[in-house]
C-alpha cells in the first residue's frame, strides 16, 4: 500500500459528496433548500461515474496491472472500494428526501404512493395516462427479431417482462418503454398538491400498452454511460478543423458503454438480472434506491412553493466593490492601482465593464482572452464582438476541450469568428485552464497594459455561485508576461519562463515547490497557507509531508478532493485541513508562504493535482499591493475560523464539523463576506451621499445563515443554481 498520509483520490471524491448530502439533513437550512443538496448530490454523482468510474472501466480494460501513484490501488480495486462506498450513501440519500418531503406535505405537496391510491385518484391518472402519455409512448420489444433498442445516458425506462395471455407456459418477452422524453416531469393531482412522476404512472399502467400481454414484473430504471472521450492526438494530423473532431467525439460520448444501472425501489430480480445482462453491467454497479432516479421534476415543486419564502433562502446581491468609483473610467483606475474583486459578493458587472469600456476606447489596440467556460447568453462575448466590430484586434483562445461545455464552447466560437474576432482552440495535448486577459493601449509612443488573472470562469451565472477572485491590474510586467503567454499560444508552444506570473505546466509547480523548501527553512517559524478545490498531487503532497516534518505549519482549505491525510503522527502532524460546504461553491485559490515582510500571496486558476501543474495551461499570480494581499489572507483566515460550514479532517481522512468552542461566536464564512460587501457598499453609498439602485443595503446587523453550496463538477463537480440564504437579524 502506498503512504500512510495518503487517501484514494476516488474514494476522497465520495466523502466529499457526502458532505454535500449532510447539508439536506441541516435543520437549519430552509426546507426546499435542503431539497436542491439531495439534486445536488445526484448530479455530482452522476458525473463522477461518467467520468472518473468510466475512466476506470476503460483502465481496467487496458492496463488492469496498473496502479495509482499514492495507495497502489488497481483499477479493479478502486471500483469494488467506489460500488461499496457509494452503496452506504444511497440509503442516506433516500432517507433525506423521505424527511424533506414529508416536511414538504405541511406545505401541501405530497408525493404519494402509486400503491395507496384511492379508487377516484387511480381513476383520474388512468384518464391522464390514456389521454396524454400512451399516445406518445415508443414500445420496444426485445427478442431475434428487435435487438435492444439503443438506451440514452441519463435517461428513465420502464422495463417490462411480458408473456401472451393464451400461452401460459409460452415465452417470456422484455420490453421497454422511454419514461423521459416528450412528457411532463410530473403529474398533479388536480385540486391538490399530490403528484406522481411520469415513470411511475407508465410502470403502474403499462398493461395499457401490452393489452394482449400478462405483465410477468415491471421495473423504473436508468443507465450511465462512460463519457470519458479523450483526445485522439492523432487527429491533429489530419486535415480537419479542430472544431469539428470536437463534435464529432461530443455525439461519441453519448454511445459509450453502460457503467452504472440504477432501479427505482426493489424491483423483481429476475427483470433486474435480464436488464443487467442485457447491458453488460457489472452486478456490484447495480444500484437499487427508493428516491426518483432523476431529479428534474423539482422545478415543477418549485414553482408551486415560490411563494412560501420560509422555504427558501433569502435573495442575496452581489454589491458593487467600493474601490471602484462607478463615475471614473475604469481603465484609468487601474493605472492608478491594482483592484482585487470578490465573487459572488462583488459583481462581476465591474469586470465587465472594463471589457466594454476597452472595446469602445480609442486607445486600445488589441484584447486577448482565455476562455474556458462562459454563460450561455455571456455579456463578456458581446464585449468582445463589440470590441472585434470597432477594429479591435481580438484574440480569443477557446478551449473546446472544457468537459460537457463543449457544444457550448463550439457554438461561441462561430459567433466570435463572425464577428472577426481570431479564435485559436490551444495546444495539441494540453487544456488551457488559465483566467487571463490583456488590453494592450497606445500610451503616446509607448504601450502600456491592463491585465487580469482570476480563479474563475469568465461567466455571470457561476459568478453568482462560486466564491471566485480577480485582479485587476496595470503593472508592466504583468502584461509583459501575459503576452508573452499569448504570444506562446497563438503558435502552439508553452511558456518557458515569466517575470512575475507563474505559468504552468513549466513555471508553476517547480517555483510553488521552491517556496515550500524556503519555508522549511525556517522550521517552526514557517507557514504555509493553501486554499483550493482539490489536492492530489503527489510531489506536492510530499512536499508538504516534508515541510510538516521540518515543522511548519500547514494550514489547508480543500473544498473536494484531497489525497493528503493531516494529523498523521511523524509526517502530517503540522498540517491541518478543513473542507467548506455552503450556499456557495468555494472555488478560489489562495496560495500563501511565509508571514509578515517575507509573506508571499497568489492567487491562481490552478489546484494542485497533476492535471492542473503538469498538463495543464495555468497562471498564478503575486498579490504585490500590500492591501489586497492583506484582503486575501484575511479571506482565508476566515474560512479557517467557519464553525458553521467547515468540516475538519482527523487523521483517519474523515471529516467532521467544526464546533464553535464554549462562547464562541458561530461564524458562517460566506455570510460573513456578504455582510462585509454589503456594509461597503452602504458606506460607500453614504460617501457619496446617494441611493443605491440596483441593491437593498442590509443595515449593520449580526447575520446568522441557513444555507448552502454547489456540489462541481467533477472533476469540478457542483455547477447547480442554488442562489439563496436565509437570514435572520439575532437580537444583542
Amino acid at each position: 500500500m502506498g503512504g500512510k498520509f495518503y487517501d484514494n483520490r476516488e474514494l476522497s471524491w465520495l466523502k466529499f459528496n457526502a458532505r454535500v448530502l449532510e447539508e439536506a439533513f441541516d435543520e437549519e437550512t430552509p426546507l426546499f433548500e435542503r431539497l436542491r443538496f439531495v439534486q445536488i448530490f445526484c448530479s455530482n454523482l452522476d458525473e463522477f461515474f461518467m467520468i472518473r468510474v468510466g475512466s476506470l472501466h476503460d483502465k481496467m480494460i487496458f492496463d488492469s496491472k496498473d496502479t495509482e501513484n499514492k495507495t497502489n490501488m488497481t483499477a479493479k480495486e478502486q471500483l469494488i472500494a467506489i460500488a461499496k462506498q457509494v452503496k452506504k450513501l444511497l440509503p442516506l440519500k433516500d432517507e433525506a428526501y423521505a424527511t424533506i418531503m414529508d416536511g414538504l406535505s405541511a406545505y401541501g405537496v405530497q408525493h404519494i404512493d402509486p400503491k395507496s391510491l384511492t379508487p377516484e385518484e387511480d381513476g383520474f391518472f388512468r384518464a391522464f395516462f390514456t389521454r396524454e402519455i400512451q399516445p406518445l409512448l415508443f414500445t420496444g420489444v426485445v427478442d431475434k427479431k428487435h435487438p435492444v433498442p439503443f438506451l440514452k445516458n441519463g435517461e428513465v425506462y420502464v422495463g417490462v417482462t411480458i408473456r401472451k395471455k393464451e400461452d401460459a407456459a409460452g415465452k417470456v418477452t422484455f420490453g421497454i418503454l422511454p419514461a423521459s422524453e416528450n412528457f411532463p416531469k410530473l403529474v398533479w393531482l388536480p385540486g391538490t398538491g399530490k403528484f406522481l412522476l411520469t415513470e411511475e404512472l407508465i410502470v403502474r399502467y403499462a398493461e395499457l400498452v401490452f393489452k394482449n400481454f400478462e405483465i410477468l414484473s415491471r421495473c423504473v430504471f436508468r443507465v450511465t454511460r462512460n463519457a470519458d472521450i479523450t483526445m485522439n492526438e492523432g487527429l491533429y494530423d489530419h486535415d480537419v478543423d479542430f472544431r469539428d473532431i470536437m463534435s464529432d467525439l461530443v455525439k461519441k460520448r453519448k454511445k459509450l458503454q453502460p457503467v452504472r444501472l440504477e432501479f427505482l425501489g426493489k424491483p423483481d430480480e429476475n427483470i433486474i438480472a435480464l436488464i443487467t445482462k442485457t447491458l453488460k453491467v457489472k452486478d456490484s454497479f447495480v444500484f437499487c434506491q427508493n428516491t426518483p432516479l432523476t431529479t428534474d421534476f423539482l422545478s415543477s415543486i418549485e414553482r408551486r412553493l415560490e411563494k412560501q419564502s420560509e422555504l427558501f433562502f433569502a435573495p442575496l446581491t452581489p454589491q458593487k466593490s467600493p474601490a471602484i468609483d462607478q463615475k471614473q473610467p475604469i481603465i484609468e483606475q487601474i493605472k492608478k492601482h491594482d483592484i482585487l474583486l470578490n465573487y459572488p459578493y462583488e459583481n462581476i458587472s465591474q469586470f465587465i465593464r472594463l471589457l466594454e469600456e476597452a472595446a469602445e476606447n480609442p486607445d486600445v489596440v488589441s484584447i486577448k482572452i482565455t476562455l474556458y467556460r462562459v454563460a450561455r447568453d455571456s455579456k463578456i462575448i458581446s464585449a468582445l464582438t463589440r470590441a472585434a466590430e470597432n477594429g479591435k484586434d481580438v484574440l480569443a483562445l477557446v478551449e473546446l476541450r472544457a468537459r460537457f461545455d463543449e457544444e457550448n464552447n463550439i457554438g461561441w466560437s462561430k459567433r466570435l469568428e463572425e464577428a472577426g474576432v481570431t479564435v485559436i482552440y490551444g495546444l495539441e495535448e494540453l487544456k488551457v485552464h488559465s483566467k487571463l486577459l490583456l488590453i494592450t493601449l497606445r500610451d503616446g509612443n509607448d504601450v502600456s497594459y491592463i491585465t487580469q488573472v482570476g480563479t474563475g470562469n469568465y461567466n455571470e451565472r457561476t459568478s453568482k455561485l462560486y466564491t471566485d477572485l480577480t485582479l485587476m491590474t496595470a503593472d508592466r510586467d504583468f502584461g509583459s508576461d501575459a503576452s508573452v503567454v499569448f504570444n506562446a499560444l497563438a503558435v502552439g508552444n508553452t511558456v518557458e519562463s515569466t517575470n512575475k506570473l507563474l505559468v504552468a505546466p513549466k513555471g508553476l509547480k517547480s517555483r510553488i515547490v521552491e517556496l515550500i523548501d524556503n519555508e522549511i527553512t525556517y522550521k517552526d517559524k514557517g507557514y504555509i497557507g493553501i486554499k483550493m478545490n482539490s489536492l492530489t498531487d503527489k510531489d506536492i503532497i510530499e512536499k508538504l509531508a516534508e515541510a510538516s516534518r521540518a515543522g511548519v505549519k500547514i494550514e489547508l482549505v480543500v473544498r473536494g478532493i484531497c489525497c493528503l491525510i493531516a494529523g498523521v503522527e511523524g509526517d502530517t502532524e503540522n498540517i491541518r485541513v478543513i473542507s467548506i460546504v455552503g450556499r456557495f461553491l468555494e472555488h478560489s485559490r489562495i496560495y500563501i508562504f511565509g508571514r509578515e515582510e517575507r509573506r508571499r500571496v497568489y492567487i491562481s486558476s490552478a489546484d494542485f493535482m497533476t492535471r492542473n501543474t503538469e498538463r495543464r495551461v495555468e497562471v498564478a499570480a503575486p498579490l504585490l499591493d500590500r492591501e489586497i494581499a492583506d484582503r486575501a489572507v484575511e479571506i482565508f483566515e476566515t474560512c479557517l475560523r467557519d464553525n458553521v460550514k467547515a468540516r475538519e479532517q482527523d487523521s483517519e481522512g474523515n471529516y467532521f464539523r467544526v464546533q464553535p468552542a464554549e462562547g464562541e461566536p458561530r461564524l458562517n464564512s460566506q455570510i460573513y463576506f456578504y455582510e462585509q460587501a454589503y456594509k461597503a457598499a452602504e458606506q460607500a453609498q453614504s460617501a457619496e451621499k446617494t441611493e443605491p439602485k440596483d441593491t437593498e443595503i442590509i443595515p449593520q446587523t449580526v447575520l446568522d445563515v441557513q444555507q448552502e453550496s454547489v456540489g462541481e463538477a467533477a472533476s469540478d463537480v457542483q455547477r447547480t443554481e442554488v442562489h439563496r440564504v436565509k437570514i435572520r437579524r439575532v437580537r444583542r
